[in-house]
């Protein structure tokens, strides 16, 4: 035996105790390749119906092999468009103010909070005219009812004695919502007795101007945000136009440039070149720069022509460029009477709105002859038909 071939050791039939070895290894390696396929089955996530119909959304997983990554889909990237170019929005060039003369006239804003949004709005407004200057008195809480807080009637003679003002222009009673105060008053705002006692000072307030014969100018309220200050502001609206105008002051309503067409409040409207702009504030009381530049425009019409000349943005210039000429300065004052000279007038100047005259204003021509109408209702007289129209009841024949 230990001399037999290796080929008889190789051929030699397999034992039962072989076989049983065999099996139990095959049986093992069934085994491991079944856990195998079980534990990846189990990291891979079930298909459902829905994607075995139209497909996966998920992205592939796949089992990263020891020390190599797992590969990954080359995605190209995007490219974003180019963003449009930025539009830069032109402002309008505004002239430089204007040095003002020595012996310009003056402008005296008085009032509460509106009033210096108001005197702001002048400012601009008579920025390039040298005659003009605007001086603005404004405190913020004042009003006609709490004169222990602000006394307008005592302060207001002293400002027309410093200042001495070619016009006052007068907005105030935003704040006078609330119970009177003062000269043994203690009313609360809406009775009967609070509207009289605040009627009384309003005409004490106007009087304060007017005799001293000085041009006044009250600008009404505007709407507010709150219903209730709205319907105040139309109720003090009525009370100063009717007493403004009869003591010979004017009254300027701006109710119009601050509502929509149905006259409720708004927040964004048309500025003086009819642009869209926010005109009010987030709290629906206070003005915008807009705002307060488009209650200005309402009183800049008025002003002007209160003003006259002075008003003008080329009345004068401090340099002397329009002097007259030398052969013009040595006449007689009787000839120089005669000589017209016409100002300047900017384009945007108030008065070429036209607002003075109703279009087609102007009387229809009177007619040389009476027209068959006139004929027909004064004298009876009534034009013959013509011939063959269905109203001519003439024979034929017959003379017309």
């Amino acid at each position: 035996m230990k001399n037999r071939p290796t080929a008889l050791i190789m051929a030699a039939p397999i034992t039962a105790a072989a076989r049983a070895v065999l099996a139990m290894l095959l049986a093992g390696c069934l085994v491991v390749a079944a856990l195998s396929t079980t534990a990846e089955a189990q990291q891979r996530p079930r298909k459902t119906l829905l994607d075995m119909l139209f497909g996966n959304s998920e992205p592939d997983v796949y089992d990263e092999p020891a020390g190599q990554p797992a590969p990954r889909r080359a995605t190209p990237p995007r490219k974003r468009p180019p963003p449009p170019p930025r539009q830069v929005e032109v402002q309008p060039e505004t002239p430089p103010p204007a040095e003002k003369m020595p012996d310009a006239k003056t402008i005296l804003v008085v009032g509460d909070f509106l009033a210096s949004g108001l005197g702001d709005g002048l400012e601009n407004a008579f920025s390039t005219s040298p005659g003009v200057v605007v001086q603005t008195r404004g405190t913020v809480a004042s009003g006609l009812v709490r004169q222990d807080y602000y006394n307008w009637p005592q302060q207001l003679p002293t400002m027309l004695d410093q200042m001495k003002p070619a016009m006052v222009v007068v907005m105030i009673g935003a704040n006078d919502r609330q119970q009177i105060i003062g000269d043994g008053l203690n009313e609360k705002y809406g009775t009967d007795p609070w509207f009289l006692a605040y009627e009384e000072r309003v005409q004490q307030f106007v009087k304060l101007v007017t005799s001293r014969h000085i041009p006044l100018l009250w600008v009404g309220l505007p709407s507010f945000g709150s219903d209730q200050l709205t319907a105040s502001a139309l109720k003090l609206n009525q009370l100063y136009q009717s007493q403004v105008t009869s003591v010979g002051g004017e009254f300027i309503d701006i109710w119009d440039g601050f509502t929509d067409q149905n006259g409720e409040f708004i927040v964004t409207g048309s500025d003086i070149n009819g642009q869209q702009v926010r005109l009010r504030t987030a709290d629906g009381v206070n003005l915008t720069a807009a705002g307060k530049r488009k209650v200005a425009f309402y009183v800049e019409k008025p002003a002007r022509r209160l003003l006259g000349d002075q008003a003008s943005p080329d009345i004068t210039r401090l340099d002397g460029a329009n002097a007259l000429p030398a052969e013009q300065a040595n006449l007689p004052a009787t000839e120089m009477e005669k000589i017209t000279r016409t100002l300047p007038m900017s384009l945007s100047d108030p008065n070429l709105d036209g607002g003075a005259q109703l279009l087609g204003g102007a009387p229809a021509p009177t007619p040389s002859t009476p027209s068959p109408r006139d004929l027909l209702v004064e004298k009876g007289q009534m034009a013959p038909a013509p011939t063959g129209r269905v109203d001519d009841y003439r024979l034929p024949g017959t003379a017309r």
